[in-house]
């Protein structure tokens, strides 16, 4: 078999090849170069920080005692304040809540769980409560009612520091409201607001006017650090008591310690509850007061609260509430004030709640 022949180009291609492996040839010189850089490798690119993950959702069922909620009574009170919301679509939800007439057993229920999910809030909270005292008064003083219920002062700015309350308690004062005894004026005052009984039977409620711009600070943990009440003794009723027992000098001290000062204004008793930072009737039981830096008036909000610190509590609040009221000593998200009601049953149960708290939020579906 004979080999092809070459075409002359793929010859001469193959001739030179040869040529060049057969014969060496020179290596030029290196010439002077200039001295080698750092390489410079190029920066990965920036990290994105991972976009947040949308709130975890669940059904209402999955709420820790949910199974155990009075649905109707939630519902009634629902129906009675939803109307305070102004997101859109709470407000479509109220009015369909609202359009039925009559409510079956049940139908509370199956309303919220078809209408909403639970997002729940990260941490773990505080959950107190607070209610609208009955408190005897006077229109004179005496040795026993020498505290007297000042009005808003006018010198008085809004958003303005003031004096605090040992300043304002050192005042002399022309008007006052009334008198009263000088322990149930500082729960009137960190309660907000209160019903006043006067010698002649006439009732009179006093409503808040303003405050003197100073932070609120609780008095229930001096007390017991100082070894004037039990750690787990520190409720509303102990701390009024001590400082009944104490009137005068020690009780003025204490309550001192808290700068804040609130100031009144009175009108007649209607009888109705009292009214929240929302302008809306508080329904007991079924109101908070929260932060408004985290939340709006009318949010819907389910409570967890367990593990109390105090004597003699409820060992667990776990129910449907909305958000009608604020407070000074209201701070974080997770922080919630519930209003209980009226008079001593109520101020007793609220002064013993001091509770563990975790807080969902309710959003329409």
């Amino acid at each position: 078999m004979s080999r092809p022949r070459l075409r002359p180009a793929t010859a001469v291609f193959a001739a030179l090849s040869v040529a060049a492996c057969a014969t060496p040839h020179a290596v030029p010189a290196p010439r002077d170069l200039p001295p080698a850089q750092p390489y410079a490798y190029p920066r990965p690119p920036p990290e994105r920080s991972p976009l947040p993950e949308p709130p975890r959702r669940l059904e209402l069922s999955a709420l820790p005692g949910w199974t155990l909620e009075d649905h109707d009574a939630s519902f009634t009170a629902y129906r009675a304040t939803c109307g305070v919301a102004r997101d859109p679509a709470l407000a479509d939800l109220c009015a369909r809540a609202r359009l039925a007439r009559s409510v079956a057993p049940g139908d509370g229920r199956i309303f919220f769980e078809t209408a909403f999910q639970a997002e729940p809030i990260a941490g773990a909270g505080v959950l107190t409560a607070y209610f609208a005292p009955i408190y005897e008064a006077r229109r004179r003083p005496d040795g026993e009612f020498s505290a007297p219920v000042r009005p808003k002062p006018a010198d008085l700015t809004p958003g303005a520091p003031y004096l605090d309350r040992t300043a304002i308690e050192a005042q002399p004062i022309d008007k006052p409201l009334a008198w009263m005894r000088p322990e149930e004026l500082f729960f009137l005052q960190v309660q907000g607001s209160g019903v006043l009984v006067f010698e002649d039977s006439r009732r009179l409620k006093a409503l808040y006017a303003a405050n003197n711009g100073l932070p609120f600070v609780g008095v229930a943990n001096a007390m017991r650090d100082r070894g004037l009440l039990a750690r787990d003794n520190t409720s509303g009723d102990a701390i009024r008591a001590w400082l009944a027992a104490h009137r005068g000098p020690d009780a003025d001290q204490i309550m001192r310690l808290n700068p804040r000062y609130a100031f009144f204004t009175l009108a007649p008793d209607d009888g109705k509850p009292p009214v929240g930072a929302a302008n809306i009737t508080l329904p007991p039981g079924r109101a908070v007061a929260v932060d408004p830096g985290f939340h709006l008036m009318g949010e819907l909000l389910w409570i967890d609260a367990e593990a109390p610190l105090l004597a003699g509590a409820f060992p667990t609040y776990r129910r449907l509430v909305t958000a009608l009221d604020t407070g000074g000593a209201i701070k974080g998200e997770v922080r919630a004030d519930l209003y209980l009601g009226q008079g001593d049953a109520a101020g007793a149960e609220a002064g013993r709640v001091r509770h563990t708290l975790r807080l969902y939020r309710l959003v329409p579906r």
